[in-house]
């Protein structure tokens, strides 16, 4: 099987003019959407939809941009999710990255590569999952994370930008989908585009008429 190239934005140093720069930016995108595993989708979406059923809790986490990404995911859930279904689902989603006390407590008391972890001791319980956002994949709070959970039995998804399959071999999860696109701001698009889509499938089931 032949590994795919990874997609980068912009590919070269060369000064563009602001219209060429947007041209190539959706460009990017469009290749970058066109090549995403809707097989896997369907995998989160299951482990999801599952855990809620369950009345299981879903962590989520992410730093910088997939952060915010994280907290918009606990919104859309928490609320979209309850009211679509006439409060028949109550979706429990804390999100990891949504309390800037705890962060820097834990980061200036204990190390930074704790921020997620350390809360997870305090609140994982068996069946729930833990859902990351990861530009790089590498980042070692990330890591952590990953690692606590899986000594629990935890199911983990993980959604990263660029990870090298030399590097997500070594990483036990239970779905991981990566963008193969080495740009940020695309990457980040398309995390929040991913948890829109999710939150509005399960929606969908319920919610046959009204705006999602």
């Amino acid at each position: 099987m032949l590994k795919k190239k990874i997609i980068k934005f912009p590919d070269n140093i060369k000064k563009m003019k602001p219209k060429s720069f947007f041209s190539g930016y959706f460009k990017t995108l469009e290749k970058t959407i066109n090549e995403i595993d809707l097989n896997k989708i369907e995998k989160i979406y299951k482990i999801l939809n599952s855990t809620i059923k369950k009345n299981n809790q879903i962590f989520v986490a992410g730093n910088g941009g997939s952060a915010a990404v994280s907290n918009h995911l606990l919104c859309d859930f928490n609320k979209g999710i309850k009211l679509s279904s006439k409060k028949r689902l109550l979706p429990k989603v804390i999100s990891l990255s949504s309390s800037i006390e705890t962060i820097t407590a834990i980061s200036n008391d204990i190390s930074y590569d704790e921020i997620f972890s350390f809360q997870l001791e305090n609140y994982i319980k068996k069946n729930d999952c833990l859902f990351l956002f990861s530009s790089s994949g590498k980042s070692k709070n990330i890591i952590k994370a990953i690692n606590f959970c899986k000594n629990k039995k935890i199911k983990v998804i993980l959604v990263t930008g660029f990870l090298e399959k030399k590097i997500n071999k070594n990483y036990k999860v239970d779905v991981h989908l990566d963008l193969n696109c080495k740009n940020y701001g695309i990457t980040e698009d398309l995390f929040s585009s991913l948890m829109h889509m999710i939150v509005q499938s399960i929606r969908h089931n319920y919610q046959k008429n009204g705006v999602l």
